[in-house]
């Protein structure tokens, strides 16, 4: 059975390659995004194809997929707002994914994030190298004694809730899908009133039609002045425009995100010899309250060997005819 990789890096065939020897499939990695402009070059007779954050699959590229003989379209990862889901169903093609691969390598990359962004870790880094011992310009703030509002109390939304508890902060969230009887020690509250209060804002919720651009203008308004906003799960749950606009007047004081709307075109790629063209991006990473990542906050060894063995195991149940837990599409 054959599985094509698009996307691929040197890690995922390092590990795929590792987890493959209980399988024995025939892997194929490719380095380009699967969309349109390659999808005609998979082989008839593909069985499954293997995709990441950025690759996209339309109900077009779905229909040739389908055309050659691709049955699985396995996820490896937890988002799947890059899939169309009604075209692969009516395809009869299985789509599968990575719900909770884990969950702490976001929350912490998450922690992270906010406490370089907060004490300036990166700047000091660069000043000492340098010799400069100074501290001016490079103040933060106490977590401590902080309200901290989570958005999305799935499993990486609460890891990151377990975190920042220990720095004794007051944690505010919002899901409309979360049981909160079963989550202590945090206090459910509506969006508004999570934005209104909160000091911190960090987003853990998947990319959605509902929430597409949900922080702009209007809900930044409602937020404190100085808010920071840490973003660790899709670029498009933020308006970049209007992000850039709070932070030139001061709304946003603060602002880290580890994923871009535009980050297709970016990210997963050594681009230091190339002009950029995208000037949202080079606006943000011209602010010093800015600090971005380019989507490793799931980059961890536990988690690629997770992705790796549970994309493995669920196209393997799939050939055999058995349906695993992490299958969206029967």
């Amino acid at each position: 059975m054959k599985i094509v990789f698009f996307s691929a890096k040197p890690y995922d065939k390092q590990f795929f390659s590792r987890h493959n020897a209980s399988y024995d499939f025939g892997l194929e990695f490719l380095e380009t995004h699967l969309g349109p402009h390659i999808v005609n070059a998979v082989e008839p007779g593909t069985a499954a194809v293997c995709v990441f954050v950025n690759d996209r699959l339309t109900k077009e590229v779905i229909e040739v997929l389908a055309a050659k003989g691709v049955k699985i379209i396995a996820l490896r990862c937890a988002g799947f707002n890059n899939v169309d889901l009604k075209a692969a169903q009516q395809a009869g093609i299985h789509v599968c994914r990575v719900p909770a691969y884990s969950p702490e390598a976001v929350a912490e990359h998450a922690v992270a994030m906010l406490l370089t962004l907060n004490r300036k870790i990166h700047k000091a880094y660069n000043r000492v190298r340098e010799q400069n011992f100074a501290l001016n310009g490079l103040l933060g703030f106490n977590l401590h004694g902080k309200t901290i509002g989570v958005i999305g109390m799935g499993k990486i939304g609460q890891a990151f809730c377990r975190i920042v508890k220990g720095f004794g902060c007051t944690i505010v969230a919002y899901d409309p899908y979360a049981n909160a009887k079963l989550i202590p020690d945090v206090e459910f509250t509506s969006l508004e009133e999570l934005l209104k209060r909160s000091d911190i804002i960090s987003l853990h919720c998947p990319l959605t039609p509902d929430n597409h651009h949900f922080i702009n203008a209007t809900t930044i308004a409602q937020m404190k002045k100085g808010v920071t906003i840490v973003n660790t799960s899709r670029g498009a749950l933020i308006d970049t425009k209007d992000a850039i606009e709070a932070l030139k007047s001061g709304h946003i004081g603060n602002l880290a995100i580890d994923v871009y709307e535009q980050e297709e075109n970016l990210f997963f790629r050594d681009l230091s010899a190339e002009i950029i063209p995208d000037d949202m991006i080079q606006r943000l990473m011209s602010f010093p309250n800015v600090l971005v990542t380019g989507h490793q906050a799931f980059f961890t060894v536990e988690a690629l060997d997770q992705i790796a063995a549970t994309t493995l195991h669920s196209v393997n149940e799939l050939s055999n005819g058995r349906i695993p837990a992490d299958v969206m599409v029967k």
